[in-house]
């Protein structure tokens, strides 16, 4: 029936040290749930982050609108709260009304040769194979960005040779969702340095002074500013033109997990002094590891998650045996109670790939109120999830080195955006853009302050001693 609850689930060994009380951590090297005084990991606090982060929750409203505007439903994702979170996603529907250009953005860092099904969320909800999704509903261009020197210089083990073999590896995987080459930009930091792209990286390094660096990343953030060159048309003359007065206007739309906002956060406030258009931002909450709430999946660790190279019975294995249960310790206990499907992670993994809402709800209403077993959730899990994977096998078997030649290839794209614009529609200012420069949190703003503080105690004390030193001089 159901799992004992772990210590740490987070913790993916079980030789982990025990968690003492922790504040939950999100940013784009660390996600990790709340740990309690009992040394269990909570799950994360989206809420929490949305306020932390200074973004604006999806609302009901939005998605009636998102209908309204591109003539389709809401993809799950959305509808589900998966994608929960954006910055600006009104100000983009109202260029699509408009017909006025935009481009959609998402990257990979490659880590490891394969993804697994966490990596394919993003991409998903960029393009559906099923659904028309974010690049067919607005037919616009994609660029996808490859961080491979980020990946190389951040971990002491991999050799540049490594890195690159994981990217040649990642992007047959990332062709394999569906995207389409006639509108879609794939590129690798080590090969497409250079030009407009690499003056852009250097604009935004100019821009961004230490403190809002180290008050974003913890450190000097120049990787951030890669990942936001990326944000900007004027990087992609083959795309959008050598005219920067047209393509400085051009916004991007990038769909991302919400981890990655800093990255954006930082090109926001340096969009508004370089006179870009800033980039919108639509988020999506993290795919829990097989060990439960509050964990993430791990590229590293085989058994935190489901591979997009798993065999079936594989993928059976790893449910069964790995995939934290929301259930009753007994059958018995399981009926009378049921179950917890915010836990569970065989629950969680449908609401991600489950299309069909009514069966979803049907699973949830069964298995809260204990007419269905820890067994039988785990068995539609381990269905979906293999009928998912073994589709994406089959495309990834027909992707060769030509296709992949040719997403590479800076051609220019064949896209329309929005075939039926409306021109009176109203204009909306972006967020943010009369507020001044920064978009700095609170907790961010603190640390600036004590940062100050700390750096007058040292000029003070330094004064002090250059003041003895003169006076001992004299005498």
């Amino acid at each position: 029936m159901a799992d004992s609850a772990p210590t740490v689930p987070a913790a993916l060994t079980t030789d982990a040290p025990l968690a003492i009380h922790s504040k939950q951590t999100v940013d784009p090297w660390n996600v990790s749930g709340e740990t309690g005084a009992d040394g269990v990991v909570k799950a994360i606090n989206y809420h929490t982050l949305i306020e932390e982060f200074g973004t604006k929750k999806i609302l009901e409203e939005d998605l009636v609108r998102f209908e309204k505007v591109t003539g389709h439903r809401p993809h799950r994702f959305m509808r589900r709260g998966i994608v929960f979170s954006h910055r600006d996603l009104n100000y983009i529907l109202d260029r699509y009304e408009r017909g006025e250009p935009f481009f959609l953005y998402t990257g990979r860092g490659p880590s490891s040769d394969s993804m697994h099904i966490g990596h394919t969320v993003p991409f998903e909800f960029t393009k559906l194979m099923s659904h028309r999704w974010l690049q067919d509903v607005f037919d616009v261009p994609l660029i996808i960005m490859l961080t491979d020197d980020e990946k190389y210089l951040f971990s002491e083990s991999r050799e540049i040779e490594d890195v690159q073999k994981y990217t040649a590896a990642n992007v047959k995987d990332i062709i394999a969702i569906g995207f389409d080459p006639k509108k879609t930009f794939i590129f690798s930091d080590y090969e497409f340095m250079g030009g407009e792209f690499y003056k852009n990286v250097t604009r935004i390094q100019k821009k961004t002074t230490l403190n809002v660096a180290k008050a974003i990343f913890g450190f000097d953030g120049d990787f951030g500013a890669i990942q936001g060159a990326t944000a900007f048309a004027s990087s992609f003359p083959h795309i959008f033109g050598s005219d920067k007065s047209i393509s400085s206007k051009i916004p991007s739309l990038i769909p991302c997990a919400i981890d990655q906002d800093p990255y954006f956060r930082m090109t926001r406030d340096v969009a508004h002094r370089l006179h870009f258009a800033k980039p919108a931002l639509i988020h999506a909450r993290f795919l829990d590891a097989l060990q439960g709430p509050g964990s993430k999946m791990s590229a590293s660790i085989d058994t935190s998650a489901i591979f997009m190279y798993d065999e079936p019975n594989k993928i059976r294995t790893k449910i069964n045996k790995y995939a934290f249960s929301g259930g009753q310790v007994t059958e018995e206990e399981q009926r009378a109670k049921g179950g917890d499907t915010d836990k569970d992670v065989s629950y969680q993994y449908l609401t991600f790939f489950l299309e069909d809402d009514e069966e979803l709800e049907r699973i949830r209403v069964a298995y809260t109120t204990g007419k269905m077993l820890t067994g039988e959730l785990k068995a539609k899990c381990i269905a979906e999830l293999q009928v998912y994977v073994k589709g994406f096998q089959e495309r990834r078997a027909a992707v060769t080195d030509e296709l992949v030649e040719d997403f590479f290839s800076q051609k220019k794209l064949v896209f329309r955006g929005n075939p039926h614009p409306i021109a009176a529609a109203k204009e909306e200012v972006p967020e943010g853009s009369s507020d001044g420069p920064k978009e700095l949190t609170k907790n961010q703003l603190k640390k600036l302050a004590k940062e100050k503080m700390i750096e007058e105690k040292r000029l003070a004390k330094l004064k002090e001693k250059e003041q003895k030193q003169a006076g001992d001089a004299i005498a």
